[in-house]
């Protein structure tokens, strides 16, 4: 019987990956947090940074003081129409590639202050974008670890290729096609799906909707 090509062809500690898997990776495994609470949700995400659940575990625990030293945003909390401002700024000087987690019922749609006050903001997303969102009042430090893990898969499905474009051995060198597609992780963890495909089947649904009209 045959063994398969790759055994016994490296030495041991030696691991064979992509460059793209790689640079997922680290992106992944080095998520550091802009120290930046809003309202009652950061007590919380203090707690999730705290020895008995320990973030720092995922690599996350390094909250820094200046948002040009991070690359993640917790919105924790309320979020008023004064403050959006100051929330825009501080998510265009943060590094690239950055990422947002609204952390709360508030941060998610208002809470139950959108109601009754004229100075909340119905959602963080509409003052920045949001890459996931933690529901609850307050969500748990539980939650929020398991909102960074969502984020950890979504930055694991992250394509930087792009898709070959014209024929010959240098065409790759001279002309650029589009970008692949970026995976989607799937709830429950039962794999990934192309950006392509859930807009294809949003369509599908979509007509199949007027046509039942």
């Amino acid at each position: 019987m045959a063994q398969p090509w790759i055994e016994g062809r490296f030495e041991e500690g030696v691991l064979v990956a992509t460059l793209e898997q790689t640079i997922n990776w680290a992106r992944q495994s080095s998520l550091w947090p802009l120290t930046f609470g809003v309202a009652c949700c950061a007590i919380e995400m203090m707690t999730a940074g705290a020895c008995r659940f320990d973030i720092d575990r995922f690599g996350a625990g390094a909250f820094r003081p200046s948002p040009r030293q991070a690359d993640l945003m917790i919105v924790a909390g309320t979020v008023t129409f004064k403050m959006s401002s100051r929330i825009r700024r501080l998510y265009e000087q943060m590094a690239d590639p950055k990422y947002v987690i609204a952390m709360g019922a508030c941060a998610i749609a208002g809470g139950p202050y959108f109601e009754h006050g004229y100075h909340v903001v119905r959602g963080v997303d509409l003052v920045v974008p949001v890459d996931v969102y933690i529901p609850g009042c307050p969500p748990r430090p539980e939650s929020l670890l398991e909102g960074l893990m969502r984020l950890q898969d979504k930055i694991r499905g992250k394509r930087l290729a792009r898709e070959k474009d014209g024929h010959g051995m240098l065409s790759h060198l001279f002309q650029r096609g589009e970008k692949v597609e970026d995976e989607l992780p799937v709830p429950i963890q039962s794999g990934y799906v192309r950006v392509d495909e859930i807009q294809s089947l949003a369509r599908q649904g979509d007509g199949a909707k007027v046509a039942g009209e």
